[in-house]
């Protein structure tokens, strides 16, 4: 009769077998190339970095240019170019006035009818006449004692014609007055060619920027090359606009019998400026 006789050599190597079969798998990976970095090494990091895919150039800088010997000059130049204005915009206002606030409206309404009918007959399009701010408001009397009496209303409307050609500017204020336009709020100039001439003092305003930059550059002994960056620094509707200055109160009636001649507008000249800063790149000559 046989008999099987385990021997301690092979339980541990079965035991060993059973461990290795249950526990988990664990890959490693080496790497073809290792990057050792020296701690508190500056160029280590850079290194690192560039091994990362990273630039160890400054923020701002070329792409390519080392920061440290990246040089640059920033100047401002500002241009002028002067038009003569073509176009005007006439803000009107209408006055009404009765003791019925209903009554006191229709009154507006129809004097407002009248003036809008008076423009296009002298040939504005209607997209050009705009009405706005409108309001009523009581009218009161204070006759003493605190006491308050209402004795009234009183209505007011803005009327706004744009695109009016400038030789027609008198013959509107005068004859708008006569229609029943009470007050003359603002007459504005403008010129149709603005942005034309804006862009003139823009690339004026340029070539000037290039011949600073050339002086300053040629004072420190290096020579201008590439423009890094331009930069708008007015705002080019801040002078689309210029005011006339003429405001006037009138009464309609009083108005028409002063005002037979019509107004003379004399529009001048308007100055439309450009204002840049130019960064430019410089090289050692």
């Amino acid at each position: 009769m046989k008999k099987n006789v385990i021997t301690a050599g092979s339980c541990m190597i079965c035991a060993c077998a059973l461990l290795a079969a249950c526990a988990p798998q664990v890959t490693t990976s080496v790497p073809d190339v290792l990057t050792v970095q020296i701690a508190g090494s500056e160029t280590g990091a850079a290194s690192a970095q560039a091994a990362a895919g990273g630039s160890p150039s400054e923020p701002g800088s070329v792409p390519g240019t080392d920061a440290a010997e990246m040089r640059t000059v920033t100047v401002t130049a500002a241009e002028t170019v002067k038009v003569a204005p073509d176009m005007a915009r006439i803000v009107y206002e209408i006055t009404t006035e009765d003791r019925d606030a209903e009554v006191c409206q229709q009154k507006n309404s129809e004097t407002l009818d009248a003036v809008i009918a008076y423009l296009k007959e002298q040939g504005a399009a209607e997209k050009s006449i705009q009405t706005s701010d409108f309001s009523l408001n009581p009218q009161y009397e204070y006759p003493g004692n605190g006491r308050q009496v209402l004795v009234g209303y009183e209505m007011d409307t803005q009327l706004t014609v744009s695109d009016v050609p400038m030789d027609q500017v008198g013959e509107l204020l005068t004859g708008a007055v006569s229609a029943g336009v009470s007050r003359i709020r603002d007459v504005s100039y403008y010129a149709s060619g603005y942005d034309e001439a804006y862009d003139q003092a823009l690339a004026l305003a340029m070539e000037m920027a290039k011949e600073k930059a050339e002086a300053i550059a040629h004072a420190g002994g290096c020579q201008v090359t590439d423009v890094l960056s331009v930069t708008e620094s007015a705002d080019r509707q801040s002078g689309r606009y210029v005011d006339s200055g003429i405001s006037q109160n009138l009464m309609a009636k009083a108005a028409a019998e002063d005002s037979a001649a019509e107004m003379a507008v004399m529009a001048g000249e308007m100055e439309i400026e450009a204002e840049i800063t130019v960064v430019y790149r410089l090289l050692p000559r």
